[in-house]
């Protein structure tokens, strides 16, 4: 049976200790039933996003630093959900490859 990294610092080195896992390393403790509501992502409708989700784009998009401006209704998957300000999901997108995009301009396919 594989455990989950440490949220807080990446360690695969995790044990379980009765209904909770604990991180050796930074001395995290968290119960992994429980839903991490920190790390949850909604997009313009208000559906929860999970990695591995199919999206499309709810408006045109200017990419950062080129002049390439993505289209609504363009198709990309989620890679991962990241903690950040700005953008929260890291995704593949269909004609322009990986780009973190803000959750709130996608929506679920």
């Amino acid at each position: 049976m594989s455990l989950p990294p440490c949220p807080n610092c990446q360690s695969e080195y995790v044990y379980q200790d009765q209904a909770n896992l604990v991180c050796p390393e930074c001395g995290h403790e968290w119960n992994p039933s429980e839903v991490d509501e920190s790390l949850m992502m909604k997009d313009a409708n208000g559906t929860a996003l999970v990695e591995g989700d199919k999206v499309t784009l709810a408006k045109d998009l200017k990419v950062k630093g080129s002049s390439l401006v993505l289209k609504i209704g363009t198709k990309a998957v989620i890679k991962r959900i990241v903690e950040g300000k700005d953008h929260q999901l890291d995704c593949k997108v269909d004609g322009a490859g990986d780009m973190m995009i803000t959750a709130k301009f996608v929506k679920k396919a």
